[in-house]
């Protein structure tokens, strides 16, 4: 007479125990014919008593928590500390290490994703071969200008804005009004605040800051322009002035990641209701900025790279 071999681990298992339910044979002397321990058949026994041939049903064995998981407490705290402040998860790392809570931003990323508090679209970068320089607090410094997107009534404030490059130190002051005589008296301001010489500004071509790209094609004299206020300024200070390229404000990258971080996290959650109200808030804001870790400077507070390195940009 043919046996006919198991198709499955479920009929296996039941090989093993019908007997043993039928009480044909004891699980003791089951156990001296069966390749398996009494253990594993008191547990298949348990299984089927309870689920039928579901509970014969091969389970992962993998556990169900690690010994080095990180506590549901500290779980929390990244959640609440993203959900107050939308820093990265590196800055989120910095924080939390200041607070004697060590975690790999890897892991506090998992964590936030898993959360759904990462973004909802990610944007392909396109990586430039630039030449990289060194260069100290003071030697290049861009300069722009953000549309305040509250009004005032019908009135527009514009907030001007200076970043330095190798610090990512910032200095701003918000104008009701938008002129040659304004962009003098902030880069004035600038200077006044700022630690250090400051031997070169970079903007764009707005006509605030030049007239390179439409007074000069203007003038009555071609060949010896009148030169714009600013640039003026900048001869008699003995400051280079750089214009980016026409339609190319990546070259000035780091004022306008500035402004993007200004609109997601003091614009779109700070009201005012009036111009010195303005001017107090965003004041706090850029205090609060500069004490703010960057990812470009390792860690550091743009308050506490000014004196403290110098820094790789690329410009």
């Amino acid at each position: 007479m043919s046996k006919t071999m198991p198709k499955s681990t479920i009929e296996e298992k039941l090989r093993w125990i019908k007997p043993i339910l039928d009480g044909k044979i004891t699980i003791k002397n089951m156990v001296q014919v069966c390749p398996f321990c009494e253990r594993t058949l008191k547990y298949w026994l348990a299984n089927f008593k309870q689920s039928g041939l579901a509970g014969l049903v091969n389970k992962s064995t993998r556990p169900k928590s690690h010994p080095q998981e990180t506590s549901i407490r500290i779980k929390e705290q990244v959640i609440e500390l993203r959900q107050e402040t939308g820093l990265c998860a590196q800055k989120l790392a910095w924080r939390l290490n200041k607070q004697g809570i060590h975690l790999h931003h890897r892991t506090i990323g998992k964590i936030i994703k898993t959360e759904g508090l990462t973004r909802k679209y990610r944007v392909r970068k396109v990586k430039y071969k630039y030449v990289k320089a060194q260069l100290q607090p003071g030697d290049l410094v861009e300069i722009d200008v953000k549309y305040v997107p509250q009004l005032l009534g019908s009135r527009r404030f514009y907030q001007f804005t200076a970043i330095d490059c190798a610090t990512r130190w910032r200095y701003i002051k918000i104008y009701e009004a938008q002129g040659n005589h304004l962009s003098l008296d902030f880069l004035n301001q600038v200077i006044q605040n700022f630690p250090h010489k400051i031997l070169a500004i970079k903007t764009d071509n707005a006509s605030i800051f030049t007239n390179r790209y439409t007074g000069y094609i203007k003038s009555i004299h071609p060949l010896n322009p009148r030169l714009h206020i600013l640039d003026l300024e900048c001869q008699r200070l003995n400051i280079q002035h750089y214009l980016i390229d026409p339609g190319k404000p990546a070259q000035n990258g780091h004022v306008e990641r500035s402004h993007r971080t200004d609109q997601e996290q003091f614009y779109n959650q700070v009201k005012f209701n009036s111009f010195e109200e303005l001017k107090y808030k965003i004041k706090l804001w850029n205090m609060y900025y500069n004490d703010l870790e960057h990812c470009a400077l390792n860690g550091l507070t743009p308050n506490q790279a000014l004196g403290l390195r110098v820094q790789n940009v690329c410009v």
